[in-house]
């Protein structure tokens, strides 16, 4: 709990405490000592710390208040109709929510909307919502199927996690005519000067068959991109700025790191798979 006596404190200098114990404290010590050369740069840095509060502040105030059950509901039948209306309407098809898929779609709709509900879904298994998501399931479960819909919902609710679904297929096919993933890494051909453009995206069916291409195969393809996105997501400490790359896979775990491992003997790649929410998506085919 933040002290009321440095608020107070603090008040005394017409300052107003940042939440931040330890640098609140150093501050108020700064003032204290009225040595102008001493305060200065404190103060310098004092103003980026307010400013940096107020894009904090900003981003929670515009984020959806899905703790609040009326919006999180008004978002759940949005969702469907982006799912029954958009998705699925050229199949003829609707969406079913049962005892496979209900917790998880639950998740989902708090972790994409920066909701610190996610986090309480599945309390024994360490969801976070700084962490990547991939969904685990058998062929036909519905992953890339609801990927595909939260990709939909996210672009027309104007969400900035919003992704862009692509297949290992299509990623390695685009290797095969350019000799490169840079569209899918770092997206360096969208960069101004040093400054990369690499998009949120989730990359469906890790795991499928491995198929060689001169020489370069399809896990060489997978674990090279799987690398470059996880530097891109550790190198960001503000969670509102991480890039983010979602996986799809039919694989468990004991399988993804066997074929993994095969590539990085060192095990690294699999160590990285500890920054994703590891959701098993349970039940048979729905095709």
């Amino acid at each position: 709990m933040y002290p009321q006596t440095l608020t107070i404190e603090l008040a005394k200098y017409g300052k107003k405490p940042t939440g931040n114990v330890e640098w609140d404290q150093a501050i108020l010590h700064t003032l204290r000592c009225r040595d102008s050369q001493k305060t200065a740069p404190w103060l310098e840095m004092d103003k980026l710390v307010n400013a940096a509060m107020i894009e904090s502040e900003k981003a929670r105030i515009n984020a959806q208040n899905l703790s609040d059950p009326n919006i999180y509901q008004a978002h759940v039948n949005f969702w469907l109709f982006v799912a029954n209306e958009i998705v699925l309407k050229p199949q003829n098809r609707r969406f079913e929510i049962d005892e496979h898929n209900k917790d998880v779609l639950r998740f989902l709709l708090y972790y994409f909307n920066g909701c610190q509900l996610a986090e309480e879904v599945f309390p024994d298994r360490g969801y976070k919502l700084h962490k990547n998501i991939m969904l685990q399931g058998k062929k036909g479960a519905g992953k890339t199927l609801l990927m595909q819909i939260f990709s939909e919902y996210l672009l027309r609710t104007k969400n900035p996690r919003y992704f862009v679904n692509v297949s290992v297929t299509q990623m390695v096919n685009h290797f095969s005519l350019y000799n490169n993933i840079d569209l899918y890494t770092y997206n360096e051909e969208g960069s101004k000067g040093f400054m990369i453009k690499p998009h949120h995206l989730c990359l469906n069916d890790i795991g499928v068959e491995n198929r060689p291409f001169y020489g370069i195969d399809t896990l060489t393809v997978v674990s090279d991109f799987l690398h470059a996105r996880n530097e891109l997501w550790a190198n960001q400490a503000i969670t509102t700025d991480r890039k983010f790359a979602h996986l799809t896979t039919n694989l468990d775990n004991a399988k993804l790191t066997t074929m993994f491992n095969a590539k990085d003997a060192f095990g690294r790649l699999v160590d990285r798979f500890k920054t994703y929410n590891v959701i098993p998506l349970t039940g048979e085919s729905r095709r």
